[in-house]
């Protein structure tokens, strides 16, 4: 993040989220694409908290760029000190840890914005050795995963971040098998619409069990390619991002 000389942790109103470097993952694949320039409060971000545990998420933060711009920048500060603070340390557990994430990410986004603030977000911590993910869906597009034919949602086990104060989440976890592929898609790919018909998540399930092995960014280029063909025009409603994680063995 920039910083003045004035005031250090001022966020200047045209500052954007530092560029997210995309960390290799050992028997794995990350992937993160999103469609042409950002509108809205989307965003994704990656931190590798030590050698066995990375953090991964996708934000919806309401409002236009410029309305959600401070918050995306505070937000994406505090969950890179989290994931230093609390996942760092191999002894922590997973688990509590991602309930506190959510506990202190909701306070700065109500810190940041002055007051309630919605922002919808899959975040998620993935263990390389144990092969599993735990995650908060606060609001957010269910995430899903795919296990050879069959795909199963990560619905909702949070309110979105920034309501109230006081709210507590209910992290899950599942394991990631072989060939496994976990994919996060923002609002704009559900709602992408054609003559009143929606893309849906049905359209994001349907793309996947036709999916080929891909790599992870393979498979977020797809399926933004998939949203175009669907509308018959570049996507330009609403930010069009995805979040992919695919286990290669």
């Amino acid at each position: 993040m920039k910083q003045t000389a004035a005031n250090p942790e001022k966020i200047l109103p045209w500052e954007d989220p530092v560029h997210a470097e995309i960390p290799q993952v050992r028997d794995g694949e990350l992937g993160a694409v999103y469609y042409g320039q950002r509108r809205s409060g989307d965003f994704y971000d990656f931190s590798r908290c030590n050698g066995e545990r990375l953090l991964f998420g996708l934000f919806d933060v309401a409002g236009k760029l410029e309305q959600a711009r401070p918050i995306m920048v505070a937000m994406q500060k505090e969950l890179r000190n989290l994931s230093a603070e609390l996942l760092s340390d191999p002894a922590s557990n997973e688990m509590e840890a991602m309930t506190e994430l959510w506990i202190r990410l909701n306070r700065e986004i109500i810190k940041a914005a002055g007051g309630v603030h919605q922002c919808s977000a899959f975040i998620a911590c993935y263990n390389e050795h144990l092969k599993t993910l735990a995650y908060v869906n606060a609001g957010h597009t269910p995430g899903l995963m795919r296990d050879g034919g069959h795909i199963a949602e990560l619905g909702a086990t949070a309110l979105p971040l920034g309501l109230f104060s006081h709210a507590v989440p209910e992290p899950g976890m599942v394991a990631l098998g072989p060939g496994h592929l976990v994919l996060l898609i923002s609002r704009g790919v559900v709602e992408a619409r054609r003559r009143g018909d929606e893309f849906g998540l049905e359209g994001v399930k349907k793309y996947m069990q036709e999916l080929g092995f891909q790599s992870a960014r393979e498979t977020c280029l797809g399926l933004l390619s998939r949203v175009q063909q669907f509308m018959g025009t570049a996507p330009t409603h609403d930010d069009v991002t995805t979040v992919s994680l695919a286990r290669t063995n």
